[in-house]
């Protein structure tokens, strides 16, 4: 069940299918992401997409950042769910990243993950959430990524 979500289209119904079956179902428009999957081997089917869910089986499993990264960087505006063992001190980075959505095998403490998302208004790195990097704004520059 997704508890947190920060969009303002409908939810998506359909369920999620794996990589493997996805290219085989052409009217599938949801898709979940494992650890060993390829991100990139999406990138010919954003456009159909609606749904990616990126399964984090563990928190520190690190590679769900990086897919959520090259679907974002590569054009997806769909949602991006992060599922699984998500922690709330990991929900401002995954926000960063591009994940819209999170659904958390266990229930994250509304208040707490509210602070963890406010908790850095300036950041170092570039993101994908249309934040400049302090260093940039330090020296006029603007977005990069």
């Amino acid at each position: 069940m997704t508890q947190f979500r920060f969009r303002s289209d409908e939810p998506v119904a359909d369920p999620a299918v794996t990589v493997d079956s996805f290219g085989e179902q052409t009217n599938a428009s949801a898709v979940r992401l494992e650890p060993g999957d390829e991100a990139r081997d999406l990138l010919p089917h954003l456009d159909r997409l609606k749904l990616i869910e990126v399964n984090f089986p563990a928190y520190t499993d690190g590679r769900g950042y990086t897919s959520a990264r090259v679907l974002r960087e590569a054009g997806y505006t769909g949602e991006l769910r992060a599922v699984g063992d998500v922690l709330v001190d990991q929900l401002a980075y995954m926000r960063r990243c591009g994940f819209d959505s999170f659904a958390p095998e266990r229930e994250l403490n509304v208040a707490d993950a509210e602070a963890a998302m406010a908790r850095y208004a300036e950041v170092y790195q570039p993101t994908v959430d249309g934040r400049s990097p302090v260093w940039a704004k330090r020296h006029g520059i603007g977005q990069h990524g």
